[in-house]
């Protein structure tokens, strides 16, 4: 694989706009690398995509640095301190540790189907398509507790609700679901409200791409992915994750999630009707 400057600067620009809205890096990833002539399925590839999510990681650090500040002092003074547990933030940072474990337990078991046989458009489509569904349903449960006022806010996120929403996150190793798009929904069944749920979601792709990030950095070589090119690609991406970061919590503040189902299923039937057609392959 020779990957340019451009190919660099495309996949870091689609990269840092779909990380963390609810459509599936993964799968505009796919897609992009597709059109660009790339194989989808090669290890360098593979390994170049995950590593330059560590700029849409570092923009995540910087937009919730002091909430992240904040976490990580409640949660050390609980350890230290027993009369500190009863703090909000200490049972949110545990969740934000319990629903980080499960992805990367299951995401190193199943790399290699995760970066192999999954790494397929029909994959992407279907994706897209049947996760659009879940959405739906989580903001038509969201709707039905606000109605009844028993929506819970980030000071009463607890440990469960932590671990329930990491095991839905393995979800999203499958190409086309969309991490973000999982944890919000499941956040959502779980009775937190669309911004809490939302910034949880940010909370959680620290540690798990991050992770991933550099897991994959020994997959990486000078003479396949020069520096320049895997530098290009991790600055796009954290400028532009920034500022889908800023957007996409000023959006949800007064939009359902389900603006993005609209274009998730219309993605993924034009996937569908390409691939049948033979116009494109699949890997």
């Amino acid at each position: 694989m020779d990957l340019s400057y451009v190919d660099s600067l495309v996949l870091g620009v689609v990269e840092g706009l779909t990380e963390f809205l609810p459509v599936s890096s993964t799968g505009h990833l796919t897609i992009a690398e597709k059109l660009l002539g790339l194989t989808v399925d090669d290890p360098a590839v593979t390994a170049y995509t995950a590593v330059i999510q560590l700029g849409a990681i570092a923009a995540t650090f910087l937009y919730f640095a002091k909430d992240i500040a904040r976490l990580v002092t409640a949660w050390a003074g609980g350890l230290l301190h027993e009369e500190r547990r009863s703090h909000p933030d200490y049972p949110l940072a545990w969740a934000v540790i319990a629903g980080s474990i499960p992805v990367g337990i299951v995401g190193f078991l199943a790399k290699d189907l995760i970066t192999g046989g999954l790494r397929s458009l029909w994959v992407v489509a279907v994706a897209l398509i049947a996760w659009s569904a879940v959405m739906w349903a989580s903001e038509r449960r969201h709707d039905v507790l606000r109605g009844r006022g028993l929506q819970r806010g980030e000071g009463r996120v607890t440990i469960k609700d932590g671990l329930i929403i990491g095991l839905i996150q393995c979800l999203s190793l499958i190409p086309g679901i969309s991490r973000s798009g999982a944890t919000i929904s499941a956040g959502l069944f779980r009775g937190i409200d669309r911004v809490t749920a939302t910034r949880l979601s940010f909370f959680m792709a620290i540690p798990a791409l991050t992770a991933a990030g550099l897991y994959e950095l020994k997959d990486l070589h000078p003479d396949v992915v020069g520096w320049g090119q895997m530098a290009l690609g991790i600055v796009v991406a954290f400028v532009v994750a920034y500022a889908s970061i800023a957007w996409l919590i000023k959006f949800v503040g007064n939009h359902s999630i389900t603006t993005f189902v609209w274009y998730r299923v219309t993605l993924g039937v034009v996937l569908l009707v390409v691939l049948g057609a033979g116009w494109m392959s699949a890997t």
